[in-house]
């Protein structure tokens, strides 16, 4: 007995000894490397992804830039598949990952976030002349552009719409904009992206969902002192003006609320 008390009490010794050595491990590794690894998919525009000149560029490239620039690092973006990209936090290829990651309880019980630095809603997009869609309780009825699995079309549906199937967004408002629908339910961020690039397209938002999600850069657990120094990044950045500088950019409004 006293022989296992011996080995319990230097077996808490050792690890007293070196917890506080691992604790802030990685954000040291970060340092001394002189670069924050960012794991990203590069296909996601306007989020992350590739200009006619083959450059990554996207706000969550340039978040990610910025925040790097705040650590004292540079920021060294590694590309992959979205199915694989958070794994790759579990497998040491990156440091975080910064993509449009939504912040979930589920995710939360494995990995870390930072505070959220982005938020999206769900729209209901109309016509610009269209007076008759005011709220999401007129899409009864009416004919509402979605892919018929997402969330957006699972809400057109509650609300009565007749849905018509869509690949995604961009054909969503095509059907809007030529008659064929009268609606769509989608991302108010894919929209302002959207009007950014088109801003005289005769469709309008007519109502949002008052619910938020948020994304934020996720890391692995256990690492306090990154997230801790990746949260101050982000509050740094929205006071210098930083954040202000990327969202009017990609977007043409602060969107991180």
């Amino acid at each position: 007995m006293n022989v296992l008390k011996t080995l319990a009490v230097a077996a808490a010794l050792q690890a007293a000894v070196f917890a506080p050595a691992l604790a802030g491990e990685n954000l040291a590794a970060v340092q001394s490397a002189g670069a924050l690894k960012i794991g990203t998919e590069g296909t996601y525009a306007p989020f992350t992804f590739h200009d006619t000149d083959g450059k990554l560029v996207g706000f969550d490239v340039e978040i990610g830039e910025a925040i790097a620039k705040k650590l004292g690092v540079k920021a060294e973006f590694l590309e992959g598949k979205w199915d694989g990209l958070i794994a790759g936090l579990d497998a040491n290829r990156y440091d975080a990952v910064i993509n449009q990651v939504g912040i979930t309880e589920a995710r939360k019980q494995k990995y870390d976030f930072s505070e959220p630095y982005i938020a999206s809603k769900a729209v209901l997009i109309v016509r610009g002349d269209d007076e008759s869609i005011k709220g999401f309780a007129d899409l009864k009825g009416k004919k509402s552009a979605q892919s018929l699995t997402s969330n957006f079309g699972k809400l057109a549906q509650e609300a009565g719409a007749e849905l018509v199937g869509t690949d995604g967004f961009d054909q969503s408002i095509q059907l809007v904009l030529t008659g064929r629908a009268d609606a769509t339910i989608n991302d108010s961020l894919s929209f302002l992206d959207f009007k950014k690039h088109k801003p005289d397209a005769n469709v309008k938002i007519a109502a949002e969902q008052a619910n938020a999600d948020y994304s934020g850069v996720i890391i692995r657990k256990g690492e306090p002192e990154l997230l801790e120094a990746i949260n101050k990044a982000l509050v740094d950045i929205k006071a210098d003006g930083t954040y202000q500088a990327i969202s009017d950019k990609y977007f043409g409004q602060d969107v991180s609320k």
